[in-house]
Parts: C-alpha cells; sequence; structure tokens
C-alpha cells in the first residue's frame, strides 16, 4: 500500500487540523517529514492559496503555506519522499514559471517533484492576481499541454490556444524526463482532464461510490495515478479498525495511493500515528497478499 501524507501545519482546514498545529513551526513540520521519509511513506503534499477572503476561511481555513519555499525546505531535510503540489492552481501561474520554479525544486530534490495541479474555484482570488475566472478550464487545459511540452526542456517552445513561445531557454529545467502530474478536482471533466492531459487524478469531496462510478467511465491508461485522500483525520493508534476501514474502502474504490490526514494531539504524538499507520497498511498488504481483504 502506497501512503502519502497530507503534511499537517501547512495547510490548516477548520473541523480537519489539530489544534497543536496552531502553535507548531517549521521545526516540527521537518521532523514530521523525516519521520515520514523514514517510514517509507512515499509523497508528502503542500497546498496552494494566495489570499483568502475572510468570508471563506471558515470552511476553506486561512493557513496555506507557500509550496514552492516549503517543499524546497523539506527537500533539503529528506532523502526519498516525494514533493507533491496538492494542488496549484494553474491559473495563478504562466506555465514557464511553473517550469522554472517548479523544475529548480524537482532539480535540486534530484528528481522527487509531483506536479499536482488544479484548475481553482475562489473567483475572489482570481481577481485579486488579475487571473482569468470565467475560461480557467480551458487555461488549464491549454497550461498542462505547455508544461509538458516544457518542464523537462531547456529550450521550450510551445504554441497553444493561450501560451505561445518559441526557442526560450529555461535553465535549470526538471531533472526527471516525465515529472509526474496529477490534476485534482471533483467532476467528470477534471478526470478527463488528467487522464488526457496527466498522469493521475486526486479526487476531493466525493465518496468513494462515486469516485468508482467515474472510474468507470473512462479507460485508464496504463501506470495511471488514483490518488485518494482519507478526508477526515484518522487514529490509527487510538482507533485502528476505522482507519483499517477507511484504507480498505479507498483501494477498493480504485486507489492507487492514500493520501493520509492524521489526528494528533502533539508534534511528537503526530510521528507516532505515521508509524502507527505504516504498520497498519504493511499489515493490510500482507493480508491481501493471503487473500484475506475483507471490508
Amino acid at each position: 500500500m502506497r501512503l502519502g501524507l497530507a503534511t499537517p501545519v501547512v495547510l490548516q482546514v477548520p473541523g480537519v487540523a489539530s489544534p497543536w498545529e496552531r502553535d507548531a513551526d517549521i521545526a516540527d513540520v521537518a521532523d514530521i517529514a523525516e519521520t515520514a521519509d523514514a517510514l517509507g511513506f512515499d509523497y508528502l503534499t503542500c497546498a496552494e492559496h494566495v489570499a483568502v477572503p475572510a468570508a471563506d476561511a471558515a470552511e476553506r481555513g486561512g493557513t496555506y503555506w507557500d509550496p514552492l519555499a516549503t517543499l524546497s525546505f523539506l527537500a533539503a531535510r529528506t532523502s526519498r519522499i516525494r514533493l507533491a503540489t496538492s494542488v496549484l492552481v494553474l491559473g495563478y501561474h504562466h506555465p514557464l514559471a511553473i517550469a522554472k520554479r517548479y523544475g529548480t525544486l524537482d532539480r535540486i530534490s534530484a528528481g522527487r517533484l509531483v506536479l499536482g495541479v488544479g484548475v481553482g474555484s475562489l473567483r475572489a482570488e482570481f481577481d485579486l492576481l488579475g487571473a482569468e475566472f470565467t475560461d480557467r478550464g480551458e487555461r488549464a487545459d491549454d497550461a498542462l499541454r505547455a508544461l509538458r511540452a516544457s518542464l523537462s526542456q531547456s529550450r521550450a517552445s510551445y504554441h497553444g490556444a493561450h501560451y505561445r513561445y518559441d526557442d526560450l531557454i529555461v535553465q535549470p529545467c526538471a531533472r526527471q524526463q516525465h515529472v509526474p502530474i496529477w490534476v485534482g478536482g471533483h467532476t467528470r471533466r477534471s478526470l478527463r482532464r488528467a487522464v488526457q492531459l496527466a498522469d493521475g487524478w486526486m479526487p476531493f469531496g466525493l465518496r468513494a461510490t462515486e469516485i468508482t462510478r467515474l472510474l468507470g467511465s473512462v479507460a485508464l491508461p496504463d501506470g495511471f495515478e488514483v490518488v485518494l485522500s482519507t478526508g477526515r483525520a484518522l487514529d490509527p493508534d487510538g482507533d485502528p479498525q476505522e482507519a483499517r476501514r477507511v484504507v480498505r474502502r479507498l483501494r477498493h474504490a480504485g486507489a492507487t495511493a492514500v493520501t493520509c490526514v492524521l489526528a494528533a494531539s502533539s508534534a511528537d504524538h503526530y510521528r507516532a500515528q505515521l508509524a502507527a499507520m505504516r504498520a497498519l497498511a504493511d499489515d493490510l498488504d500482507d493480508a491481501k497478499g493471503h487473500g484475506d481483504d475483507r471490508s
């Protein structure tokens, strides 16, 4: 079972984040990242919002650490775990700005970038940044094509509906020849975008049955990633039975990887929860290998 980590502290959504996260600092985040790295977690995440209107913060939260700065710091404190944006809003950036900034992150992390991207939904933030909102889906599709043409190229050219450039040097570029791109969203269109233009899908706000139904409506390419979140915080040490049930449900829904949200009372407790989650997932893998994967 491939596990990822919804990195605590750097994103604090009301009703999901634990109280200790409010006063935590970068040392706590780095210690947690190092623990996840040592335990064999596959990736950790960091989301993006530049500025959230106060009226929206009650639902979305107001704490969003900058993903480039955060993941660059964590790259230096880890050696194996992949560094995933979850998600970068495509409409806020020119594709070549993403290629330069995150290509550099891929270079300094020795090829550990996963570029999670999304179309975005917070109109006030689009307006604040001078980004186009009404045709953001079409622009996102063009940006994905431009990124695929440019992310791993030191000389970039692309001619699309919204982005056009020719023979531009972007150095450094990504170290990986094919940076994994995962598309976030909760609609059939987001899934189709992921299948046609990317390498994986990270749905949110959907029930497992809805995810299974949507996945059954398209032909998934070989190696396509379905990255599902536990959503609410799990307590693998205190309530392992419930944590097993959630992970099994996500696996049956089609997950190739599970992004874990974990409950904890402190940074030390969080690291213990990581170890409990890893052990629980390993037990599930062993049970599956022996044909005993009952829900």
